[in-house]
């Protein structure tokens, strides 16, 4: 196909909903803006929280704002083994079945009973991008990459509508085993039969 797309490197962070935004920060708390990112509308913020699990913690753990519906937090495979936390492999939002943490803010404390999850990699494409490209939402493709570590990523779903911008999503694990970095590009390489199960 010969699509390329811009890596984005997805470090471990945090989504909140609302209501834990105010039990941990205060009644009324709105984030900060920190830095805006590539998909439109958000952000990473200021604020950072603490998350207890089984058998670790990660302190300082970024939130990325706006808020949302329901809180999700995001790690790689090595975040979550050193939690003692075995999350699933899922598209943002498909937090059913996932595990909890404890969540510590400044002014309060959050006992998740779900929401923990390692991230499907994906592209993010408006619907422009998702037409020049030949791709709509929840198509699946292969991606190649280049430089030192060269390797395909399988299966990567496409996330394309008004609310994305082109970028591709991995997190550090992947981006480690592949030498990227964020900014590098990366080339859509096949569309696969069939769409994200599931979606």
């Amino acid at each position: 196909m010969g699509y390329k797309v811009g890596i984005g490197v997805s470090n471990k962070h945090l989504h909140l909903s609302e209501e834990h935004l105010a039990a941990l920060f205060g009644a009324g708390y709105a984030l900060t803006p920190y830095k805006e990112l590539v998909q439109p509308g958000q952000y990473a913020a200021e604020e950072k929280v603490d998350i207890v699990g089984p058998k670790g913690a990660i302190k300082g753990l970024r939130i990325i704002g706006p808020t949302r519906s329901q809180t999700q937090v995001e790690l790689s495979v090595t975040d979550a083994r050193g939690m003692g936390l075995s999350p699933p492999v899922v598209e943002s939002g498909h937090l059913s079945g996932t595990p909890g943490v404890k969540v510590i803010g400044p002014v309060g404390e959050v006992d998740l009973n779900e929401g923990v999850m390692i991230a499907l990699r994906h592209i993010h494409l408006n619907p422009r991008q998702a037409e020049d490209a030949g791709l709509k939402d929840h198509d699946l493709v292969d991606v190649a990459t280049y430089g030192g570590r060269p390797l395909i990523f399988q299966d990567v779903v496409i996330r394309a509508g008004d609310a994305h911008e082109r970028e591709f999503h991995i997190d550090t694990d992947e981006a480690n085993a592949a030498g990227l970095a964020s900014g590098d590009e990366v080339e859509v390489i096949r569309k696969r039969d069939g769409i994200r199960s599931g979606s």
